[in-house]
């Protein structure tokens, strides 16, 4: 690997508690760290660190590492926290799971293939227990034709749609990714997906998945969910996507690459659909940061300039306790945002999201409405309106 390039990656700019979190993430062995780490443990902002826990949404595992540890140092609230937080955590992804279960029963019922992207099931699979990952909500990949009647079966079972998607000339089917709907009693989301990410880019096609799938053990009625390549490809789009913001995201990775993968293959897909980069971002990410050894089939990965500069670009978020649903942001996060998604994009996608913006959008609709049947005569007009808007 080329040294001058990855010597960049520097987390002494990270707060000592993400620092003492990081290393408690990376222990195989838990118990030493108070041996090792002693001042750092009596330095540590314990209300900071808790902060943080719940925002990178990794106090699951946290609290598995404290109970091994066995702190004189750490306050007992703390540790009482951390018990209580993944007490509720486990009820959650119990609730989560009896739903996947009566969802999956019903869409079967109706002839809808469905493939679960998260959740319980990638709990189940990556940690081997489900109380070890945090959830809010439930991702569903089904054929985009199944969508309607997907969408009026959680409709009859109490589910209210957010109808946030507002469309041009049916460019939802490749703009968006999945619409989104809320139980108001229980609380529980369902994120209905179409495609794995946003477009414009080419991605595996729903019966391409389904071919190379994985039967979860998690419940007794067939659940099934990514192959173990394509859910690589997936969680490393959708971390990427961003900005790896969140701690828990890069130890699904860690927990995925621990586990009996084609990497032969895997490099083949990446390649095909143009995030090699972003799986190098991604294996750097887990090297750097949880201490996850790089091995001899992930170089060709890892060794690209691209990937060792986003993985650089990623401390951004780090340094920062950044949520990007969030909304407003601030200044400095949304103009760093929007250059790091550029920048995260291959040659090829950069064109694809050029042609893209050629696109008529709402806001073309906004500034000038006409009649459904005129609508294509927004394609000529983009730039004009465009214009307009700017200037006014």
């Amino acid at each position: 690997m080329n040294k001058n390039n990855t010597s960049i990656f520097d987390i002494e700019a990270l707060p000592k508690e993400m620092k003492l979190m990081l290393l408690m993430l990376s222990s195989e062995h838990p118990e030493e760290l108070e041996e090792k780490h002693r001042d750092l443990l009596e330095q540590t902002d314990w209300n900071l660190f808790i902060e943080l826990a719940r925002h990178h949404r990794v106090f699951p595992t946290l609290n598995k590492k404290l109970q091994d540890m066995e702190s004189t140092i750490i306050p007992t609230f703390v540790i009482s926290l951390f018990k209580r937080d993944y007490s509720r955590n486990t009820f959650l992804m119990l609730a989560l799971s009896g739903e996947i279960e009566q969802l999956a029963k019903q869409m079967g019922r109706m002839g809808i293939r469905t493939l679960f992207l998260k959740g319980p099931v990638i709990a189940a699979d990556l940690y081997g227990d489900v109380s070890l990952r945090t959830s809010s909500d439930l991702d569903i990949l089904i054929p985009i034709e199944k969508l309607d009647e997907a969408e009026q079966l959680l409709i009859s079972h109490g589910y209210e749609k957010d109808d946030y998607i507002v469309s041009v000339l049916n460019d939802w089917r490749w703009r968006h990714h999945h619409t989104s709907f809320k139980h108001p009693k229980t609380g529980v989301k369902v994120e209905l997906h179409w495609r794995l990410n946003p477009g414009p880019a080419r991605e595996p096609s729903f019966d391409e998945l389904w071919e190379r799938r994985q039967q979860s053990s998690l419940i007794n009625h067939p659940v099934y969910y990514l192959g173990r390549e394509d859910l690589f490809m997936f969680l490393v789009t959708h971390g990427a996507r961003h900005g790896w913001s969140r701690l828990r995201w890069i130890l699904d990775i860690k927990q995925l690459v621990k586990q009996s993968m084609n990497w032969s293959v895997l490099e083949q897909l990446m390649e095909k659909y143009h995030y090699t980069h972003l799986a190098g971002q991604a294996l750097l990410l887990i090297h750097k940061l949880l201490a996850e050894s790089l091995r001899q089939e992930m170089k060709s990965m890892t060794d690209r300039r691209q990937a060792q500069k986003l993985a650089n670009g990623t401390l951004f978020y780090l340094e920062r306790m950044v949520n990007l649903h969030s909304i407003p942001l601030p200044e400095d996060v949304e103009n760093y945002h929007k250059r790091y998604a550029i920048q995260m994009l291959s040659l090829r996608h950069k064109w694809l999201y050029l042609l893209s913006l050629m696109h008529p959008f709402p806001e073309d609709i906004d500034t000038l409405p006409l009649p459904k049947p005129l609508h294509i005569l927004y394609f000529p007009l983009r730039p004009f309106l465009w214009a307009w808007r700017k200037l006014n």
